[in-house]
């Protein structure tokens, strides 16, 4: 029986430690040729030099078990680095089919100590290092499909957070950036939709190197028990969104953890109000919206958090960051 990526080309970024690695495996797993892709610094701030040992140990744990993988240690947010991670792809497998984005690093501060260094870093890797490798695959597939006359397989699956849905107050470059990958996610799925590709984006809540402050009051589990924030719990869905049994979902917002996967609705509006001259007053303005707020508790702009359970951990995580 053929496995659901038998003959598939991928490309993961980050994929040198963590949930990245995860989605590597799963995805070798499945039956992809993988291009393990990592920069391979040791801090999770894109502090330290440089390495190729994340990326080539997980591409040597690939082969190991069978599968086909090759390690590239480029900075996807890079624009000709990324140029040459895709073309690598395509060199060794013959195409791409799949582009999972996922490599990024936190420099957390108060909006109102950040520095812009801070700022740029963190945009730069996440959301630029995202853009980077989308446009080079979206060349490919869009080249490929006007090349067979049709549409072809292209799978993306960009990760966002949970702190772009819920807020995370020392996280200003974070939030904002992984709020950036949710448009760019959208808008390259209604882009690449007739040529056959896919474009979906995640929210993972798992355990790494990049979230250990963020879950530090959450509890690890019993000995020999699997965490339920492990990254393992999130690469499945990776998995499944870049097969053949995904190709209906495109341009979907998906938060995964702990065995839940949760279809984030697109921000629907709650109230409407309209003036009743042709514009509105300060004190129509006051009027209606002040009434409309004014039995709501302060509290209530983060009961997205509240939901899904993050406030603790991430007050306990950014404690001391003021």
């Amino acid at each position: 029986m053929a496995l659901p990526l038998e003959g598939l080309a991928a490309i993961v970024t980050g994929a040198g430690r963590g949930l990245g690695r995860a989605e590597a495996l799963e995805l070798a797993r499945l039956g992809a040729a993988v291009v393990v892709n990592d920069y391979g610094q040791p801090g999770r701030d894109g502090s330290g030099e440089a390495s190729a040992g994340p990326a080539e140990e997980v591409a040597r744990e690939i082969r190991s078990a069978g599968g086909a993988a090759l390690a590239h240690t480029g900075d996807v947010a890079d624009f000709e680095q990324a140029s040459a991670l895709v073309e690598l792809a395509i060199s060794e497998f013959g195409k791409l089919d799949i582009l999972v984005n996922n490599a990024g690093i936190l420099r957390d501060r108060m909006v109102f100590s950040m520095a812009e260094d801070e700022w740029d870093a963190v945009v730069r890797v996440h959301l630029k290092g995202h853009f980077n490798t989308t446009r080079f695959a979206a060349a490919h597939w869009r080249n490929r499909s006007k090349a067979a006359g049709g549409p072809v397989y292209g799978r993306i699956v960009n990760t966002s957070s949970e702190a772009f849905l819920a807020g995370s107050a020392g996280q200003p470059n974070y939030a904002a950036a992984k709020g950036g990958v949710v448009g760019l996610t959208t808008s390259t799925a209604l882009a690449l939709a007739k040529y056959g590709v896919t474009a979906n984006v995640i929210c993972p809540r798992a355990r790494t190197r990049m979230t250990e402050d963020v879950f530090a009051g959450f509890a690890q589990p019993d000995e020999g028990g699997l965490d339920p924030l492990a990254p393992e719990h999130v690469a499945p869905l990776v998995g499944y969104l870049a097969s053949p049994a995904a190709a209906r979902i495109n341009g979907q917002l998906l938060v995964a953890h702990g065995g839940m996967v949760a279809v984030v609705d697109r921000p629907r509006v709650r109230a409407k109000f309209d003036s009743k001259e042709d514009v509105f007053g300060h004190e129509e303005l006051d009027a209606v919206l002040g009434a409309h707020f004014a039995d709501r508790p302060r509290e209530e702009t983060f009961a997205a958090a509240e939901v899904l359970g993050l406030r603790r951990g991430q007050e306990q995580g950014r404690a001391g960051q003021e």
